[in-house]
């Protein structure tokens, strides 16, 4: 059963659907093609509606949703940690400078 949405084939994220634990295998569908799917294992506690990294993103990368950036990677992030705002900086309020 999925526990994740992925809004966009571009997209870094996958919004979660439920709690997710530690250690997790979670499944994350496509919205635009619901048969298509990534399952990445969760590296920490996912909260419902948070974020999680279907891949490795750089420091200073930008990261996608909706595929759009909505902000960058103020540090490595890795395939299945928590995407938040303790490892990437919004751009919606302006212009991010490295």
């Amino acid at each position: 059963m999925p526990k994740g949405l992925i809004h966009s084939k571009e997209d870094d994220v996958c919004v979660a659907t439920t709690d997710i634990k530690k250690g997790e295998e979670v499944l994350c569908v496509y919205l635009e093609d619901p048969s298509s799917h990534v399952i990445v294992k969760s590296l920490q506690d996912i909260p419902l509606g948070h974020k999680i990294a279907i891949k490795d993103i750089k420091k200073g990368e930008r990261v996608l949703k909706y595929g759009r950036p909505i902000g960058v990677a103020i540090k490595d992030i890795l395939k299945g940690e928590h995407v938040h705002i303790h490892n990437i900086k919004s751009l919606r309020w302006g212009k991010w400078s490295q």
